[in-house]
């Protein structure tokens, strides 16, 4: 699993805000909406990210395919 830069405060609390507003702005609920928006920062990021192929299935199709001629 690919490490994650951590994500930075202000955005945290932008969109926590954004969530909390979006939500009649109840009281008592700020860990809630913090929690909240950085699982959906993460996830969001960890959907951007690229997927990298299998090393073991390029390596066998390359085998397969036997010694290229140039």
């Amino acid at each position: 699993m690919p490490s994650q830069l951590p994500i930075p405060f202000a955005e945290i609390r932008a969109r926590a805000y954004e969530l909390w507003d979006r939500n009649h702005r109840p009281e008592g609920s700020e860990i809630t909406f913090w929690l909240l928006a950085e699982r959906e920062l993460r996830a969001e990021r960890a959907a951007q990210e690229p997927i990298d192929p299998d090393p073991m299935i390029s390596d066998r199709d390359s085998a397969a395919e036997g010694p290229s001629r140039k």
